[in-house]
């Protein structure tokens, strides 16, 4: 179920990516291009691109190759956190993790134009690599094969929460900008002439949240889905 979505998104995020990359450098001169914007979208599809691939390598490796062969079957195969393919498949998600909190870290540095506004999100975004690391780590030694183990679930948890509170904090503060400057400009108006960039950057920020929120439900109640939420 998990593959499924993962690729209809990615169809999704292939187009998303084509046409990110068209508006950012349409009509543009180089100097002119936001090149760190074209930096972190292009890495960041083709670690999409690479977890998709991981994917599909770990469903052929558990429903085919080790089908008979593993230990439990196929179902035991794919709860086993210390698979190789699974291990790629997280360090790859971390990765892609870092990458779009401090791209949005960096736009608030741009909108506000001092470090001190950052330095609270900073230290956070580094939590999340620290705690995203030794997860990964955690992973690869893990004995028990189980996600929900203490000491890994502990690890996992705290890399959810401090993500979703990065988010959450960085996506606040540069809305807030955006719309204090709009004021500055405009004037006290109604909500109608308010920024499109501003509607957009709030729908980003409650999606990406949503989908940290339930994973981290998932997480609390041991349920599965938490495999499927971090596909997508």
């Amino acid at each position: 179920m998990s593959s499924v979505l993962e690729g209809i998104l990615y169809g999704f995020s292939s187009l998303m990516f084509v046409g990110t990359i068209w508006i950012i450098t349409y009509k543009r001169r180089i100097h002119n291009v936001n090149w760190p914007a074209v930096v972190v979208a292009t890495l960041l599809f083709l670690l999409s691109t690479a977890h998709m691939v991981v994917g599909i390598i770990r469903i052929e490796d558990g429903l085919v190759k080790q089908h008979d062969t593993y230990p439990g079957g196929p179902a035991s195969f794919f709860a086993d956190v210390a698979q190789e393919m699974f291990v790629v498949k997280d360090a790859i998600i971390i990765i892609q993790t870092l990458l779009g909190d401090g791209m949005v870290i960096y736009r608030c540095y741009v909108v506000w134009q001092t470090v001190w506004i950052i330095i609270i999100p900073c230290i956070m975004w580094c939590g999340i690599a620290v705690f995203g690391i030794l997860g990964v780590c955690r992973f690869s030694q893990a004995s028990n094969g189980s996600i929900f183990a203490n000491q890994t679930g502990h690890m996992v948890a705290t890399f959810m929460a401090l993500t979703l509170a990065t988010n959450l904090l960085s996506s606040g503060l540069l809305a807030y900008r955006i719309w204090m400057s709009e004021c500055k400009v405009s004037g006290i108006r109604a909500t109608k002439g308010k920024t499109p960039l501003l509607r957009v950057l709030i729908d980003a920020a409650i999606l990406y949240s949503a989908a940290l929120f339930s994973s981290i439900i998932c997480f609390a109640l041991s349920n599965n889905g938490l495999n499927v939420m971090a596909d997508l």
